[in-house]
């Protein structure tokens, strides 16, 4: 049975772990998905889950987010944290702002904070407009500045920016680095786009089969370059241990996207 204990590791003043999994696994309908996960990532850290469709990388993102139960293993996690999924899920009978702060009753000042929040993300302008009227980028920045307005210690991205053409998709790496280096979260994406992995993260880790098969820590100071010697070395190695062929992977767009679903 799962353990979860949102702070209990904070009593302790030299602990700078955000995360903590230990011994995780989940099975679902017989099949493991996770096998004995242990991981732990620092306040601040940013980190991106890698791996193949069905290797466990959302359902570990879910149990992080308390909206799935491992079955084995202890999970501490900090209670302010917040999710950006793939969809902005906003709902279209409420204005922008209202949809930053729906669901957070405990904001005193709710429409100020969600003001604020879209400022941030560079959509003050557009506080009173409605869902439909939004690009997909727009959208997306609405459920970032969704997430951040509680100032939470733990951000999960679950491939936030997958359905986004390249050019949003590169500016909203650079509103992500720069919201995550203000607010200072821990931050967990999942991802299937390895260029993304090594521009935004301080590590990369690869799933495999439900269990850990690589973590690598990136040293490279930000803003990086996708064709740096770096960069291209460290594509090499992620895309070997993925399985992909290097000659027919590197610097191909569609290389760059592991999923095989």
């Amino acid at each position: 049975m799962q353990s979860r204990d949102s702070d209990a590791f904070r009593s302790h003043a030299r602990d700078d772990r955000a995360v903590v999994l230990d011994g995780v696994s989940r099975s679902f309908a017989g099949r493991t998905v996770l096998r004995d996960v242990s991981l732990s990532v620092r306040r601040g850290e940013f980190v991106s889950l890698l791996g193949a469709s069905g290797a466990g990388k959302t359902t570990l993102l879910r149990i992080l987010a308390d909206l799935n139960r491992a079955d084995t293993g202890r999970v501490l996690v900090p209670k302010a944290r917040s999710v950006v999924f793939q969809e902005p899920r906003l709902v279209p009978a409420k204005r922008v702002w209202q949809n930053v702060v729906i669901g957070h009753d405990s904001i005193a000042n709710s429409k100020q904070a969600a003001y604020s929040a879209l400022e941030e993300v560079g959509l003050g302008s557009h506080a009173e407009a409605w869902p439909k009227t939004l690009s997909g980028g727009e959208a997306q920045r609405v459920a970032l500045a969704r997430a951040l307005v509680l100032e939470p210690k733990l951000l999960l991205l679950d491939e936030p920016f997958a359905a986004l053409d390249a050019l949003t998709r590169i500016r909203m790496y650079e509103l992500v680095e720069r919201l995550w280096r203000v607010h200072n979260p821990a931050v967990v994406l999942v991802t299937h786009d390895i260029d993304e992995a090594i521009l935004l993260s301080d590590r990369v880790v690869i799933l495999t089969n439900g269990e850990i098969s690589l973590d690598v820590r990136i040293d490279a100071q930000h803003p990086r370059s996708r064709t740096d010697a770096a960069s291209v070395a460290l594509r090499t190695r992620l895309l070997e241990e993925l399985g992909v062929a290097n000659g027919l992977a590197v610097g191909r767009n569609a290389a760059n996207e592991v999923s095989t679903a």
